[in-house]
């Protein structure tokens, strides 16, 4: 078992290797296997990519994500232009959802709501919104 010291640093290095993420921003903290993240990014999806960085390190049993999304003045939006661009984006699928999933926004937060077949659709559709301009987050509720 790794040590709490070893966990951290190998968290530290991942978090470097991972091309998406400015490491620099980013904290850790490890004890007992669970690590916590803390710190600040410019994008939904840097933190995205930050949490799985983590998750894919050896020996990390838990993870708290203590990550602020502190979007740049040119990229903030209102929730009325992200909901509009995030219909579109799943209506531009290659596997387009219609209206099988619905979309709520609310201070940056998306969240898609309704109903798919298959996996692969519902996962699809969390993948469609999540790189969005303005998005602080994403809940994908949808069922199968």
């Amino acid at each position: 078992m790794k040590t709490d010291l070893q966990l951290q640093q190998d968290v530290l290095a991942e978090l470097h290797w991972e091309p998406s993420v400015h490491a620099e921003n980013i904290g850790v903290e490890a004890k007992d296997g669970v690590v916590t993240l803390a710190g600040h990014v410019m994008t939904y999806q840097e933190k995205y990519h930050a949490e799985k960085a983590a998750r894919r390190v050896v020996g990390v049993r838990a993870l708290a994500v203590e990550i602020d999304v502190k979007l740049a003045s040119s990229g903030i939006r209102n929730d009325s232009d992200i909901a509009n661009s995030a219909k579109n984006a799943l209506q531009w699928m290659s596997t387009p959802l219609g209206n099988k999933v619905n979309v709520t926004v609310e201070k940056g937060w998306i969240t898609s709501t309704g109903q798919t077949e298959w996996q692969f659709q519902k996962l699809a559709a969390a993948v469609a919104v999540r790189y969005l301009m303005g998005v602080n987050g994403v809940s994908n509720q949808i069922i199968l």
